[in-house]
């Protein structure tokens, strides 16, 4: 911004022919400054090179814009472990998902906690050109059964309605839910982490299902029977805790993970990264911070 309005000033006053001795050095200066940001952006964000291989480099951990329990967790990690690291962590907001792991994979942050393995083989799936891998396990997110209408899982009627997330992966992560709590039964067969609702065995109460993205869902409620869902964002649309009538704690194949760009997971930056959030005081943080105790849960 402070650039745009630099040259809109000079756009404004022209280069006026009683001057034009000043000209060169203007336009000098102006070759000076583009020759700097050209300069920095190949160095940090270029094809060839990455803060994840500039030593000293600040390394920004991203996750999606507004979340305030990851942001917790990754200001905790760069306040008071990744010195121990000899390293420097950033946090970052992005706007989705794409832009999260467009930005690991390219190099221009060095890694996010937003998702579980299943959702980045999706990611990945969807865009072949990415490239990341999951590093580590780091936390594992509350998620369960909420209601407005029933305080058990015993209680939902024969034809209940029940909603579960509109994504392939967590409409597994939701399925498993209810199978944990006995309402349905899925196929032996199947891996449980990509199960969808044609894999259900036995549905003894008849249970109907509605797809809805996170926003709707906690919006929807009211209206439903029960839905399967993530804490934090019952919690961030003003639900109580109280609503959650089933919780299990979730498999390792639901762990929120630390993905890395998979070309720079040997380097000695995101080495080090890695080792940060696996230090014990991440879990020690995770099971005791107001900011997050029941929305990040220790593995």
């Amino acid at each position: 911004m402070t650039t745009t309005e630099n040259d809109s000033r000079t756009d404004d006053h022209g280069f006026e022919l009683q001057k034009r001795r000043k000209a060169p050095w203007i336009i000098g200066g102006v070759v000076v400054v583009a020759a700097a940001a050209v300069a920095t952006r190949l160095v940090f964000f270029g094809d060839t090179q990455s803060p994840n291989e500039i030593a000293g480099a600040t390394l920004v951990v991203a996750t999606a814009e507004g979340n305030a329990s990851e942001q917790a967790l990754v200001n905790f990690v760069a306040e008071n472990v990744a010195p121990k690291y000899g390293i420097d962590v950033e946090f970052r907001g992005l706007a989705d998902s794409n832009t999260i792991n467009r930005a690991v994979s390219e190099g221009e942050v060095a890694g996010t906690v937003y998702q579980h393995q299943l959702w980045l083989s999706q990611v990945l799936e969807a865009n072949p050109d990415f490239e990341e891998v999951a590093a580590t396990p780091v936390f594992r997110w509350g998620f369960g059964l909420w209601s407005d209408k029933y305080t058990d899982y015993s209680q939902l009627p024969d034809g209940a309605t029940v909603s579960l997330y509109s994504d392939p992966a967590n409409e597994a992560q939701g399925l498993w839910v209810l199978e944990r709590a006995g309402l349905i039964t899925l196929d032996p067969a199947v891996d449980k982490a990509s199960a969808t609702q044609k894999d259900i065995v036995a549905n003894p109460k008849n249970l109907q299902f509605a797809l809805l993205d996170f926003g709707a869902q906690t919006r929807a409620l009211p209206d439903i029977d029960a839905a399967v869902g993530y804490t934090e964002y019952y919690l961030a649309a003003g639900i109580p805790q109280e609503k959650q009538i089933f919780a299990p704690a979730a498999p390792d194949e639901f762990a929120g993970q630390l993905t890395i760009g998979t070309q720079w997971q040997d380097s000695e930056n995101i080495t080090k990264l890695v080792d940060a959030f696996k230090d014990p005081a991440v879990q020690e943080f995770l099971a005791t911070d107001p900011r997050v105790k029941g929305i990040l849960l220790p593995l």
